[in-house]
């Protein structure tokens, strides 16, 4: 049965379609049905009360469907909130819809097509907005339960990721895997070059939003197989095994690199925008297993370079250099 009160937002400049839209989610039993002129009426409809799936029309003055898009994203990952997105469109090139895609749009309707497609499509998106939400409560519960569990000493209280204990552990682990089973093991050591300069700006709470804002963010852009950890005051680093040598690669993380350096990141002191600094240290088997002490001291120094070039660098370890 489909839920009828879900929370639609219908947004369009042009009143005649939005009253079309809207008229046929309230003839199919929809309840909770709210209508925006435009894309920053639409954002203040959400920052008062999240919806669940927003329709909107791709070409609109001010900000269009994709621009109004990366806002929502932004909003989503300060409520620990997902709003399926569904875009009105009449264009049909792959790369177009490519585009949206990457920058987050989940489906589309053709307008030639939209009084057939509409109510399958809101059913589509009930089911999926319903269940990526059930993943964000129960990860945020896990979060929490983490931060109160006795063995929070490999816990980060700010971010609810492991720490740098846990980190070295998981490494070590890593490294005995490629040893043993071949492939590469990956550290990849991500520093916020501009952690001073916005800490000399920003409250102390904000910083500590601005933690959780990266924390979040890059946990949705990497592998679900793979450790996240926060391992130091500005630093994370993300550790992972590759069966396959040459999958190990910077092209294997570049949606992290991008993902936390071209969106800025919403707190209550306004939208954040970080520079991050990113290296890969990577460890062939065939190359010999470095200690865990070289991996961290290839990738530190790795990331001064990062930091200068302001590129995603790679390194290798020297084997041995700490004996």
């Amino acid at each position: 049965m489909p839920n009828l009160d879900l929370p639609i937002l219908v947004v369009d400049d042009a009143k005649f379609s939005s009253m079309v839209v809207g008229r046929t989610l309230r003839n199919a039993g929809y309840r909770d049905v709210r209508i925006a002129n435009n894309a920053p009426a639409a954002l203040e409809f959400i920052d008062q009360r999240p919806v669940s799936v927003l329709i909107a029309d791709w070409l609109m003055p001010e900000m269009d469907g994709l621009e109004l898009t990366d806002q929502v994203r932004q909003q989503d990952e300060q409520n620990n909130h997902y709003t399926y997105v569904i875009l009105l469109t009449a264009r049909e090139s792959v790369e177009a819809l490519s585009e949206a895609f990457d920058r987050g749009v989940d489906d589309f309707i053709y307008k030639s097509d939209m009084t057939k497609q509409l109510i399958p499509r809101i059913f589509a998106a009930d089911r999926m907005a319903d269940r990526q939400n059930t993943l964000l409560r129960a990860n945020s519960l896990l979060i929490e339960n983490n931060r109160e569990l006795e063995s929070s000493n490999i816990i980060d209280l700010e971010t609810g990721l492991c720490n740098n204990r846990y980190a070295r552990d998981k490494l070590g682990k890593c490294l005995r895997q490629a040893e043993s089973r071949g492939g590469a093991s990956a550290y990849v050591l991500c520093g916020i070059r501009n952690w001073q300069e916005l800490k000399r700006k920003h409250a102390p709470s904000v910083m500590s939003e601005l933690a959780v804002g990266i924390a979040r963010r890059l946990s949705t852009l990497i592998r679900p197989i793979d450790a996240l950890c926060r391992v130091g005051d500005n630093q994370f680093a993300i550790i992972a095994y590759f069966p396959n040598s040459d999958h190990c690669t910077t092209t294997a993380f570049r949606r992290v690199f991008d993902g936390i350096n071209h969106k800025a990141l919403k707190t209550t002191a306004g939208y954040i925008s970080v520079e991050a600094g990113m290296v890969l240290c990577k460890a062939d088997a065939q190359n010999g297993t470095p200690s865990i002490q070289d991996m961290e001291r290839a990738a530190v120094q790795g990331l001064v370079d990062a930091y200068d070039t302001r590129r995603f660098t790679e390194t290798a370890p020297e084997i041995g250099a700490t004996a």
